[in-house]
C-alpha cells in the first residue's frame, strides 16, 4: 500500500481521495452484512449506494482563500470555510482507516456546532493535510503571508526608542549643567572653626564692668 504513495502531491495539489476510501466503504458493507448474518443485506447494499456516489463525486479544494469539499450528483453538497474561520483540526482514523493508511481531517469553527464544518476524509497525508491547515490558519505559510501590520509595528518600536534615547541625552545634558552650581551650593556640616582660626575666651558676665 506504500507503493501507492510514491509521488505525493503538495496538500494545495490534492483535490481527491484515496482510492482506498472505496474499499474503505465495501469492508464496511462487508461488515454488516457480517454482523447481521446476512439478514440486513438488502439494507446494506441500499446504504452503500450513497457511500459509492460520495466517493465517485468527491472534491477537495485548497486555496489562497480556504478549504472546501463538495460532493453529489443530483443533490450536491458544498462546505467551504476561510482560514481566518478555523477554530481546532481533527484527524480521526478508525480501525479500517488505519488498516488502510488512511485518515479524515474535521475542521471546526467557532459556532459551536457538534460536529465538523468541513470533513475530508480518504486521506493519506492526513498529518501534512492538519499542519497546512494550521499554518494558513495561523496566518505563518509563506513569507506572502505576512501580516503588513509586522512593518509598521517595527517602525513603532524604533520610533519609540528614538524618542527614549533623545529623552536620557536631555536629562543628561541638564545633569551636567546643574552640576556645579550644586557643587557651590553645598555647606559642609562640620561645626569645627577651619584650621588657624584663633578662638577668643569668653568673658565672664560682669568682668568688665569695673574696669
Amino acid at each position: 500500500m506504500r507503493g501507492m504513495n510514491s509521488k505525493r502531491p503538495p496538500v494545495p495539489g490534492i483535490e481527491r481521495p484515496d482510492p482506498r476510501l472505496k474499499a474503505q466503504y465495501l469492508l464496511s458493507a462487508l461488515a454488516g452484512v457480517v454482523f447481521t448474518c446476512g439478514l440486513a443485506t438488502p439494507l446494506v447494499l441500499l446504504g452503500l449506494i450513497p457511500m459509492l456516489i460520495r466517493y465517485y463525486t468527491l472534491r477537495y479544494r485548497f486555496d489562497d482563500e480556504g478549504v472546501g469539499v463538495s460532493w453529489g450528483y443530483f443533490f450536491r453538497h458544498q462546505a467551504d470555510l476561510t482560514y481566518d474561520k478555523i477554530q481546532d483540526i481533527h484527524v480521526n482514523r478508525g480501525l479500517l482507516e488505519r488498516w488502510l493508511g488512511l485518515g479524515t481531517v474535521d475542521v471546526q469553527t467557532a459556532s459551536g456546532s457538534a460536529g465538523a464544518e468541513v470533513s475530508l476524509p480518504g486521506l493519506t497525508e492526513f498529518d501534512a493535510v492538519r499542519d497546512y491547515l494550521y499554518a494558513r490558519m495561523r496566518g505563518s505559510d509563506g513569507e506572502d503571508d505576512a501580516s503588513p501590520a509586522d512593518g509598521h509595528g517595527a517602525a513603532g518600536g524604533e520610533d519609540a526608542l528614538s524618542l527614549l534615547r533623545g529623552i536620557r541625552d536631555e536629562v543628561v545634558a541638564l545633569k551636567v549643567a546643574l552640576a556645579p552650581d550644586v557643587a557651590t551650593s553645598v555647606v559642609p556640616a562640620s561645626s569645627d572653626p577651619p584650621a588657624g582660626t584663633r578662638i577668643q575666651p569668653r568673658r565672664a558676665e560682669g568682668e568688665g564692668s569695673g574696669a
